[in-house]
């Protein structure tokens, strides 16, 4: 067996899903120095752990997005987002965060995440000058696609991005808090910063998909909405300890996990093709 034979035939056999634990040395001195409401932030999503699970996801039907925060001048919390390239056969000129499929080279979530970042927006792989904060529970994007959000915290602000114009035409950076509010004022004022549309669900019941506008709507971009704004809505609930302004789901809303499990029992659900393709239990 040739070693890239055998590199593949360990990455298949790993659950390329377990959670690393960060080094919570790398904060005591960034910690020390924010704001209160920051530093708490941040804490409590080092000190987040996702409920584990047992299950196993076929890496083809797999991927991962970073969320990559940084404190601003003022000591506030800040997610980076990104502009995709109107080029692109998915989400063309979505508001989102970096990320895509887990690549056969990835041995973790993290790996991909990390990657895609560095392939889209010259982000560094480097766990010292961009820590690991915590590795979330998997969304289900397109009901088809597993999704893990991997959180960072960028540390050094020196660094410069390097865009991929093919994939992404322009990064800008949003409060982490403003994902937990409806009341911040809008650069148009005939739409509101927050809206949301139930869609119904096929097994009964009903999901909610958020909106936030990003205040640059005039430059043609669109606002956080679906899969991005539900991630964000998780993260800054986390960090700041507390449930949003709004209503996150309905009451007859079924859990991410129920969803997951649907897409994965469903005959012809490409996640369950995936399953049978790649031996996945």
């Amino acid at each position: 067996m040739s070693s890239d034979d055998s590199r593949s035939a360990t990455l298949q056999s790993t659950n390329f899903m377990h959670y690393p634990r960060p080094i919570l040395e790398l904060f005591e001195t960034t910690l020390a120095t924010l704001k209160e409401e920051s530093r708490r932030c941040i804490q409590n999503l080092l000190d987040y752990r996702a409920l584990r699970t047992n299950a196993r996801f076929p890496r083809s039907q797999s991927a991962a997005v970073l969320v990559p925060l940084f404190v601003g001048r003022a000591g506030d919390v800040y997610v980076i987002l990104s502009r995709r390239s109107s080029s692109l056969r998915e989400y063309a000129g979505d508001t989102a965060l970096p990320g895509g499929k887990v690549d056969p080279r990835d041995v973790t979530v993290e790996d991909t995440a990390r990657r895609e970042a560095f392939e889209e927006t010259g982000l560094p792989q480097d766990p010292e000058r961009i820590p690991l904060l915590c590795v979330m529970e998997p969304f289900l994007a397109g009901n088809q696609t597993v999704v893990t959000p991997v959180v960072v915290l960028i540390l050094d602000k020196t660094l410069q991005p390097n865009l991929n114009e093919s994939e992404v035409t322009s990064i800008f950076a949003r409060p982490l808090s403003s994902f937990l509010t409806t009341d911040r004022l809008s650069a148009d004022p005939s739409r509101p910063y927050y809206s949301y549309v139930d869609r119904a669900w096929s097994q009964g019941g009903s999901i909610r998909v958020h909106s936030f506008l990003t205040g640059r709507e005039t430059d043609g971009v669109k606002p956080v909405f679906g899969l991005t704004a539900n991630i964000l809505i998780r993260v800054a609930t986390i960090g700041f300890g507390h449930e949003p302004a709004f209503q996150v789901q309905p009451p007859n809303a079924p859990t991410t996990a129920q969803q997951i499990a649907h897409a994965l029992l469903t005959p012809n659900n490409p996640l369950r093709v995936a399953c049978d393709r790649e031996n996945v239990d």
